[in-house]
């Protein structure tokens, strides 16, 4: 989705369907990457994979011993993006991953073992499972997780959406909640919307974590935004009101809230999508 922003995809793949926030775009296109950089946001957890952004984060009950987790968008699959309607779970993964510290130096690489869970239906995220745990990231690196809120964020909250693969960050608060939000053949619910001017999100930030200012709290993961206004295409996602009614915006970006991974952990702080009240879809 305009900025399902991804750089991994083959040029080739890239300009035949370019959109949600993706990796590098086409290469008829200039990636402009306004100025304020690093030195204004913390970095520590944020995490860079070849094509996408992502985050170290944990559970507001995990422990040191729990295996780590790593959040991205669901576009950032490696297997490709999920079509609509699919769901990736309990997948094998041997994706390294790039781990950076609070000044964004990369620090350390950090594997995937499993895709704990993979979509772009409903929502757009992949969470993985590390062969490293929480302790043991922290004792090699001294880097913390960041923390996954548990609550549905509200409107006029200072946000920051933080990029690894870019190294930046960008400051805004939550616009609003879009209740449908189409993007070619996908669809997910209950959208953030980002202010404007501040989160003009390019290709390369999907995945970036969204965290309340001055926390390391995360609300949400970025994942797209409409490059041209047109409505309902690739890059090009549109919104869908309560009453049906379809609007786009162009310049308008926008992200996935992560709350709902809450209702699928059992006693262990483990996905199970089984559980009854899972919110995800599945």
């Amino acid at each position: 989705m305009s900025k399902f922003l991804g750089l991994f995809l083959i040029l080739s793949f890239l300009q035949a369907s370019t959109v949600l926030a993706f990796p590098l775009l086409e290469t008829s296109q200039q990636v402009l990457i306004p100025q304020a950089f690093s030195e204004s946001y913390d970095f520590e957890g944020i995490v860079a994979l070849s094509n996408c952004s992502g985050s170290l984060v944990q559970f507001e009950t995990s422990r040191d011993t729990d295996p780590a987790l790593v959040l991205t968008n669901g576009h950032c699959y490696e297997g490709g993006m999920p079509k609509p309607g699919t769901i990736v779970a309990g997948k094998a993964s041997h994706r390294a991953l790039g781990l950076m510290n609070s000044q964004g130096k990369q620090v350390a690489r950090v594997n995937a073992v499993m895709v704990l869970y993979a979509t772009m239906t409903g929502t757009d995220m992949t969470l993985y499972r590390l062969q490293q745990t929480y302790g043991e990231i922290k004792a090699k690196t001294g880097i913390r997780a960041l923390t996954l809120a548990s609550r549905h964020p509200e409107i006029g909250t200072e946000m920051e959406v933080i990029s690894g693969y870019w190294k930046r960050g960008y400051t805004c608060l939550v616009d609003s909640f879009v209740p449908q939000l189409r993007e070619a053949g996908w669809v997910m619910v209950d959208s953030l919307r980002y202010s404007r001017p501040g989160c003009e999100t390019i290709g390369g930030t999907s995945g970036s974590p969204i965290t309340i200012k001055g926390t390391r709290t995360v609300i949400g993961v970025n994942n797209t935004g409409n490059d041209k206004g047109k409505l309902c295409t690739m890059n090009n996602p549109c919104e869908v009101d309560r009453n049906g009614k379809v609007t786009a915006q162009k310049g308008a970006s926008y992200g996935q809230q992560t709350y709902w991974i809450y209702s699928c952990l059992n006693q262990n702080r483990e996905l199970d999508l089984n559980l009854r009240g899972c919110l995800l879809p599945h």
